[in-house]
């Protein structure tokens, strides 16, 4: 059973409940837990997650013209989005753009999607190739470049991760966007973390992007705390 389909079970029962009462929220709270936690969400963010809708629900000054079962279903909704976090829209205006992530987390996928959707409104977008240890890298951002009509600017064979930024930054110089990607590893390591830092001081982006698998559960706030460190 996945996630969505936990929670629409909880809610279901919930509201085919005769009395709700505080047994009542405690028992859809519990089956809250368990669809979360099934789902791998961190248990710290699950039982917080719970506690703030048990508080909500049995608080004495209910709305005025709303059913308890509905002040519930809308509570679980607030909160879900607060958990998850709103969706992202991205803005339509200049910018730099920086991806960051471990080995297979999508990066330069992600880099040529971003780059076409930039491109579909309007804005001309380059794309920078500092992944300098991944063998075929530059080939295939350059090849996804050419796919979504963006700029491609690469140094095959260089290291020098700043020195690619630093000359990407002017040879794309017309762009509206210009979007970084760099390279990745198989977990962090030291390596990884003074790229990142010397590309980050290099490029100076608005935007720094994690690209995470969406299948890893609890180990993506993990990867992501990890990230924000470096």
């Amino acid at each position: 059973m996945d996630l969505g389909e936990g929670l629409r079970k909880a809610i279901a029962r919930l509201k085919g409940a005769t009395v709700i009462d505080a047994k009542a929220i405690r028992e859809f709270n519990k089956e809250l837990q368990r669809a979360l936690i099934s789902a791998d969400v961190e248990v710290e963010l699950v039982f917080a997650f719970t506690k703030r809708i048990e508080d909500a629900a049995l608080r004495s000054d209910m709305p005025q013209g709303v059913s308890t079962k509905d002040y519930i279903t809308s509570l679980v909704y607030e909160e879900l989005t607060k958990l998850m976090g709103k969706s992202y829209e991205p803005e339509i205006v200049p910018k730099k753009i920086l991806l960051a992530g471990i080995y297979g987390s999508g990066k330069t996928t992600t880099a040529a999607k971003l780059a076409k959707f930039y491109q579909d409104r309007g804005l001309g977008v380059g794309l920078i190739c500092c992944d300098v240890s991944r063998p075929a890298a530059y080939e295939q951002l350059e090849t996804l470049a050419k796919q979504a009509n963006a700029a491609f600017f690469g140094m095959k064979g260089e290291k020098d991760v700043a020195r690619i930024v630093r000359e990407g930054v002017a040879a794309l110089r017309g762009k509206k966007v210009i979007i970084c990607d760099s390279g990745g590893r198989s977990g962090m390591d030291e390596e990884l973390i003074m790229e990142l830092k010397s590309i980050n001081r290099e490029f100076m982006p608005d935007e720094r992007l994690l690209v995470i698998n969406a299948d890893i559960g609890q180990a993506a706030g993990r990867q992501a705390r990890e990230f924000d460190k470096a």
